[in-house]
């Protein structure tokens, strides 16, 4: 009888482009200083020391991987999993001289091929303003289904979206 890991617990994965491993102080320290350079932490003052306790801080249902590209770290990815019926991507970043590449689509698709045949959903949270993210989003089967207004900011909602997997 084999057993099957729960999703998202081996240590590292490896993806066509890229590799997921799991975050480390190591690589928290130096993510951390460069997240608040992009939007949306920029736009909505995130600082440094903030991030890095999200990085950091225990919390079982989070997982946490520093996306590489070769040896060198190329972004970011936190899973919450379980989240109202499948797992919740809070936060994805790939630094700026990755993208275009289709790293972050990749890592979605991953997110959804380690769901478990009873999940039928995964989610995520965008800022009103990150057209960008709205628009990949969308192009990858994201919904848009409620504005939750100064969630995090007084002067933006954040938008819950759903790609329905069955």
């Amino acid at each position: 009888m084999t057993s099957v890991l729960p999703p998202f617990s081996e240590p590292s994965y490896r993806l066509p482009s890229c590799s997921l491993i799991t975050l480390t102080e190591n690589e928290a320290g130096p993510l951390s200083e460069q997240l608040p350079a992009m939007d949306p932490w920029l736009s909505l003052g995130y600082s440094a020391s903030g991030l890095l306790r999200y990085m950091l801080r225990s919390d079982p249902a989070l997982y946490r991987f520093v996306i590489t590209i070769g040896p060198a770290m190329g972004g970011l990815v936190c899973v919450r999993y379980p989240w109202l019926r499948g797992p919740c991507l809070e936060l994805i970043a790939v630094l700026d001289q990755y993208r275009g590449q289709g790293i972050g689509r990749e890592v979605v698709s991953w997110i959804q091929m380690q769901c478990p045949l009873a999940a039928p959903n995964i989610w995520t949270l965008t800022s009103s303003f990150n057209t960008a993210a709205r628009s990949f989003y969308r192009s990858l089967g994201f919904s848009e289904m409620v504005s939750l207004p100064n969630l995090i900011s007084p002067d933006s909602d954040e938008i819950l979206m759903r790609k329905k997997l069955k």
